[in-house]
């Protein structure tokens, strides 16, 4: 990694970080540090939730379904990912959760990557 570059496998780093690829939590060395977005690759086993819900969003998100099915709670509504390629994006001020309905994969985006956000878990580090 000394000439800024990095090469790896999501599925295989995302285990190392809770899924997450590349964002403000990264060390500031690593080519994956950005403070402009967040990108995670969430592999979820069926019946895997949120452990709270988000109030206060300040970020925009993307979340596209990789395999499985998964569902995006928004205040007042529920998105059911089902077909590869499905995805849900939502802005500022949007409340949300999520749960896999089937072992998921889910690829996430956010912008910008801000800290504040993270629900430590008993079995994990790092951002949710």
């Amino acid at each position: 990694m000394t000439d800024g570059v990095y090469v790896g496998n999501a599925g295989k780093d995302a285990a190392l970080d809770q899924g997450w690829l590349l964002g403000h939590f990264k060390d500031v060395a690593d080519p994956r540090h950005s403070e402009d977005v967040e990108i995670k690759w969430g592999v979820h086993p069926k019946g895997d939730a949120r452990a709270q819900w988000v109030t206060g969003e300040t970020r925009t998100t993307l979340q596209v379904l990789i395999s499985g099915r998964f569902r995006v709670e928004l205040r007042g509504r529920s998105v059911v990912l089902a077909e590869q390629g499905d995805y849900v994006v939502w802005g500022r001020g949007v409340d949300h959760s999520w749960f896999a309905e089937e072992e998921s994969v889910v690829l996430t985006v956010r912008w910008p990557s801000v800290p504040g956000y993270r629900v430590d878990r008993d079995d994990s580090a790092g951002p949710t």
